[in-house]
């Protein structure tokens, strides 16, 4: 049997000892409450959770998603259509550029060929032209020695030198040398020829007379 003045000794302090190790047991089970608690609380929320998705209605079968969907599909169809077209137009376009680049290098060739024809003309235009003064040249200077019927004064009215009859003369045909301002009366040789193309030499200080011998040309 237990002691009653030792019980009655020890009960303050066991009483005490087990006063402090009530609280100490009590500290501990409210922290692993405090631990648990997070936890069941977590474990609550990912079951509540998962049964809000299972009984959620599927976005994409909503309205507005729907509508959203169409949109995005007209828009992209419009999208394509409108680059098929800007393809089609671009190609053209290359294909018209193209030909542009083709016609200008024609061009440009025909404009060469046409400024090599033009400086071809010009050249002609220019030998041509040279060949009428050439001709004119000649054909005054020919009228200039080409003499007809009446008087003429050596050195005033023709130029010394030789003159043949530009035809055959007819009978009638007279021509005279007289010496100049004599008048006619210092013959210095006269002829009737009576035909074919006679000729006479003209010298300074004399007069040349023809009548009806037609044209004489200086040799």
């Amino acid at each position: 049997m237990l002691n009653t003045e030792t019980t009655e000794s020890a009960g303050p302090h066991i009483k005490d000892v087990l006063g402090e190790a009530r609280p100490a047991q009590d500290q501990a089970k409210q922290a692993r409450r405090k631990r648990v608690l997070p936890v069941v609380a977590v474990l609550a929320l990912l079951v509540g959770a998962l049964g809000i998705g299972t009984t959620l209605p599927d976005p994409k079968s909503s309205k507005a998603y729907v509508a959203l969907a169409g949109e995005k599909a007209a828009a992209e169809s419009d999208r394509d259509s409108v680059k098929s077209d800007y393809d089609s137009m671009k190609s053209k376009y290359d294909t018209l550029q193209n030909g542009i680049a083709a016609r200008e290098a024609k061009v440009l060739a025909r404009e060469t060929e046409v400024g090599k024809a033009d400086a071809a003309v010009k050249t002609a235009d220019a030998a041509v032209k040279k060949r009428e003064e050439a001709v004119t040249g000649a054909e005054k200077t020919k009228a200039a020695n080409t003499i007809g019927d009446g008087t003429w004064t050596v050195g005033k009215d023709i130029e010394a030198g030789t003159y043949r009859a530009a035809a055959d003369v007819g009978a009638t045909c007279y021509w005279g040398i007289y010496a100049t301002g004599s008048n006619g009366g210092n013959i210095i040789k006269n002829d009737i020829p009576g035909g074919g193309r006679p000729s006479v030499a003209l010298s300074g200080g004399q007069d040349f007379k023809s009548s009806r011998c037609g044209k004489w040309e200086k040799q």
